[in-house]
């Protein structure tokens, strides 16, 4: 099989099931952005300094492929078999937010995004994913989606946030607090 299939030559590409779409459609942006924050996932998950925590990355990067998946079929095809997401999933980005809190001095101001390459990677990430949450809600406006994507998408992006700042500590970075001029 080759890689390439010119199908997509004129602006369009396919929904499993073969719909198409064009390739500006909504759709195709959110799931294009969930295959984004999934990439920078990977770079996360490569840092050394998550060796440890390469088999959670990995299980939250199986997950982002169920939501592509998800989000790449037409919701009218009743005849295309897909993974889907169950609360367990969000259950499990839940105890890993709580067990990584839990290592964390509480927050007593915004933190400014950074003091490390591996802390600011997370954070890119971080922000991918808000923007893969906010696409996905959008075409829930015009289209069924299933809810679990939009509250999986809303933790994940929680847990990217509580992870940056486990890793500075790991590294021993200080925080840089915002401190807003008034």
């Amino acid at each position: 099989m080759k890689i390439y299939t010119k199908t997509g030559d004129q602006g369009t590409t396919a929904l499993f099931g073969g719909k198409r779409l064009p390739k500006s459609d909504l759709r195709i942006d959110a799931y294009g952005t969930v295959d984004e924050l999934n990439s920078f996932l990977g770079l996360v998950r490569d840092q050394p300094i998550n060796t440890g925590r390469k088999e959670i990355l990995t299980e939250i990067q199986d997950r982002l492929f169920t939501i592509g998946s998800i989000l790449a079929t037409d919701p009218a095809n009743t005849k295309v078999k897909i993974p889907s997401l169950a609360e367990d999933d969000i259950k499990f980005l839940e105890n890993e937010i709580d067990k990584m809190d839990a290592a964390l001095p509480a927050m007593k101001h915004f933190v400014l995004p950074g003091g490390h390459a591996s802390v600011s990677i997370t954070h890119v990430t971080r922000t991918v994913c808000r923007r893969a949450e906010r696409l996905v809600v959008a075409l829930a406006h015009s289209v069924p989606v299933d809810p679990l994507v939009i509250k999986y998408l809303n933790r994940l992006s929680d847990f990217l946030f509580v992870l940056s700042r486990l890793m500075a500590q790991e590294l021993n970075i200080t925080e840089s607090p915002w401190l807003p001029k008034m």
